[in-house]
Order: structure tokens, then sequence, then C-alpha cells
């Protein structure tokens, strides 16, 4: 198994990324931003996107966006493959995307938002914090990302300040002296 930053060799693969991200959407009830294999295509010529590979199949896949001029970036589109669901590979791909938005967007403070509580734990391991929606960006391009879930109609009922997703934020100002806390740093 390879955990690679994409490149435009892996752009073979943005069909099975957008159908994987489709797929886990039904299956856990609510959305993920729909993207077109073109988008995610880009995102993979620009390095922008972690590819698991195994075997030259496509495994486990996230990307990085931008908003606000870099002020803000999301780590998005995290999904694995079913076959390879409950291996720790979700934990893998989170942890390298969230490095490689550290290394592209230093100064940028990284969000997500999700129902997943299994998400919530990776990103509270990494630093994270609950934060409520208006300490997200304010970029109404992030925002039309969220129409293709079920629950869009609440957070337009609530003018973005809330929906059933969390929050949660990792501002690098308040982490420039610390690592988040990994199972090696917590034997010690």
């Amino acid at each position: 198994m390879e955990i690679l930053v994409a490149n435009s060799s892996h752009v073979e693969h943005a069909e099975t990324v957008c159908r994987l991200i489709y797929e886990s959407a039904l299956q856990r009830g609510t959305g993920i931003a729909k993207r077109t294999p073109e988008y995610i295509a880009k995102k993979m010529k620009d390095g922008k996107a972690i590819v698991v590979l195994d075997e030259g199949k496509l495994i486990g896949f996230s990307y990085i966006e931008s908003w606000q001029h870099k002020k803000f970036v999301a780590n998005s589109g995290l999904v694995v493959d079913p076959e390879y669901r409950k291996t720790g590979l979700a934990r893998k791909i989170k942890k390298e995307i969230f490095e490689l938005s550290k290394r592209l967007y230093p100064e940028a403070k990284i969000f997500s938002i999700t129902t997943g509580l299994a998400v919530m734990k990776l990103n509270s391991e990494l630093g994270y914090v609950p934060v409520t929606f208006s300490e997200l960006t304010d970029d109404d391009e992030f925002w039309k990302g969220c129409e293709g879930c079920k629950n869009y109609h609440i957070l337009m009922d609530n003018n973005r300040k809330m929906c059933l997703c969390t929050g949660m934020l990792y501002d690098p100002a308040k982490h420039q002296n610390s690592k988040p806390e990994t199972e090696n740093n917590r034997q010690k």
C-alpha cells in the first residue's frame, strides 16, 4: 500500500474518487460536497490531494481547498474503499492531508465540518477544536459545496450559522510551539 501526494499520474483515478464519495454519502445518509472528476483531477495535478493505492487500485483519498485568499484551508473528501475500512487507513490519510495542508499553507487555519464521530476524534488528535460556523470561512463558494447534503435546508434556514455538522478548526497560531498528541509522545 502506498500513501502519496497526488500528481498528474493519478488523474486516471478521479472517477473512482467521485464514485466512492457518492457511495459513502449514500451509506451515511448525509452528504459530501459533490465534485466532478475534472475538479478532482485538478486537485491531483496541483498536488493538493492524497491518494492511497494498493497494487495500482485507488483505495483512499482526500483533498485540500483554500478559501478567503488562503486564510482558511479545508481538508475535504476523505474517503476509503469499503473493503479497507476499519483498518486505520482513514487516520493515516487524515494525518497526511493535515501535514500537506500545513506545508502548503503554513499560516492558514485548517478546518473541517463533519457529522462523523470518527472524523471528530481524528481532528481532535491533530489539535482541532470544535467551533461555531462563524469562525470558519465566510466564502460563499465553500458553503455552496453543502448543497449536495440532505441537510442543506437546515444550514440555510439558520443563515449558515449552524447545521447538523460540527465545525472543527486548527489554528496554527495557537500551536506554534506544540505538536499534536500522538501515540508516540503520549508514551514518553
